[in-house]
């Protein structure tokens, strides 16, 4: 026994916890934010252990807003349909899930529909639970067979002695296993997905400033040409789509609505004219992360570019940022920071020519500041946001950061 206790131990030191980022458990909630001309809401729809059962969707928002959202799931596998609504911040829908597998919750608010696909998942157990618990049972039964036999010989005790630590050995290495398939999981990739091939619109083709116009994304596998319908939610959201202004007077940070197989669009107003630029941050189930870039124009009254304004101050480490070398940024939050998209905070940095663009999640540092660590390419004047949430409201800080060689 001591010989295999041993060798578990090894086995445990040499081996590494498997990387699971973006990975909904079964069981777990899944938070889907989405941006609506009214506002932007997070969808919350909970988890469940066993089907068929209620599924409970609520809607949850930073700003304050009365919005009323009309819910309708579907099944992919049957077709079957629930219906329900929900207000933001009041009591969830319960929506009756009948299997584990795709499916698809239609989410209207007033005139606009967001359709998010995603699959009920139900926990199983994995063959090394069996394993381990029919190693403890064996072991039982022989150490009590021979107790109620009042005789221990070298075979009984060496067998419960093997059984017991064969299943201690089982359950220190389960984290280390390969987890069990839950029910209703999508099968797994035998390889990685190609990238997404993506173009921007805008509905009109060329919007007026103060006006509302949609912004369209259209995605097609690298590979087929066909519309890309399997993003993850990562960060809380299928889809980051940051809009900023050429000169970057204007910011936008918002999460656009899937309105059919491989389309996002999302309802925006600006008020000045001129150049935009566009970035979508995608990630594909079961492949990599991905940054799509594009650029529109907004008509209006000639005037010049409106300039970069900077509303923080933040310190830098080291002062003189290099480029290539990481830089920690940090700043002052004006309260208690609230948790927004899965994060303390956001910081979305640009180039001053708007080539690159970089994304960074902060981390608390005490009550009263918010650090972000990141690396900038190339030497420059970079264009920063950090995002947080604070006493029930979403703050943008901009400011700049110059990057020397």
């Amino acid at each position: 026994m001591i010989r295999v206790f041993a060798v578990a131990f090894l086995v445990l030191l040499s081996m590494t916890a498997p990387a699971r980022a973006h990975v909904v458990e079964a069981g777990a909630e899944l938070r889907v934010t989405q941006t609506f001309g009214a506002g932007e809401v997070t969808l919350v729809i909970a988890g469940v252990s066993q089907v068929p059962a209620p599924l409970r969707v609520s809607a949850q928002a930073v700003h304050p807003t009365s919005l009323e959202l009309e819910l309708e799931l579907r099944s992919l596998t049957d077709g079957s349909r629930s219906t329900g609504s929900v207000s933001v911040g009041q009591n969830a829908a319960a929506l009756q899930a009948r299997h584990a597998g795709p499916h698809e919750l239609r989410v209207r608010a007033g005139d606009e529909v967001s359709l998010i696909p995603f699959r009920v998942l139900v926990p199983s157990s994995a063959p090394w639970t069996m394993v381990m618990d029919g190693a403890f049972l064996v072991a039982g039964l022989l150490l009590v067979g021979g107790a109620l036999a009042n005789s221990m010989p070298r075979l009984i005790v060496g067998g419960a002695s093997a059984a017991a630590a064969a299943a201690v050995a089982v359950m220190l290495l389960a984290p280390y296993l390969p987890a069990a398939q839950p029910e209703g999981a999508a099968p797994v990739a035998e390889f990685g997905r190609p990238y997404a091939q993506s173009r921007f619109s805008t509905l009109p083709a060329r919007p007026a400033t103060g006006t509302e116009f949609t912004l369209i994304l259209r995605l097609t596998d690298g590979a087929t040409g066909r519309p890309l319908d399997d993003l993850a939610v990562h960060h809380e959201a299928p889809a980051h789509l940051v809009v900023t202004s050429q000169g970057g007077a204007v910011f936008r940070h918002v999460h656009p609505l899937r309105t059919a197989p491989g389309v996002l669009a999302v309802r925006l107003r600006v008020p000045q004219p001129g150049r935009y630029l566009a970035y979508a941050e995608i990630e594909r189930q079961q492949s990599g992360g991905q940054l799509l870039s594009g650029a529109f124009e907004v008509s209006g009254a000639a005037q010049p570019d409106a300039p970069f304004q900077e509303t923080a101050m933040p310190r830098l480490a080291p002062a003189a940022p290099a480029a290539g070398s990481p830089v920690t940024i940090e700043i002052n939050p004006e309260g208690p920071i609230q948790p927004w998209l899965g994060m303390p905070g956001h910081l979305i940095v640009r180039s001053e020519d708007g080539v690159h663009l970089a994304h960074a999640h902060g981390t608390a540092a005490g009550a009263s500041a918010l650090r972000f660590t990141l690396t900038l390419p190339q030497p420059g004047r970079y264009l920063a946001w950090a995002q947080y949430a604070t006493g029930g409201r979403l703050a943008t800080r901009s400011f700049t950061v110059e990057v020397e060689r």
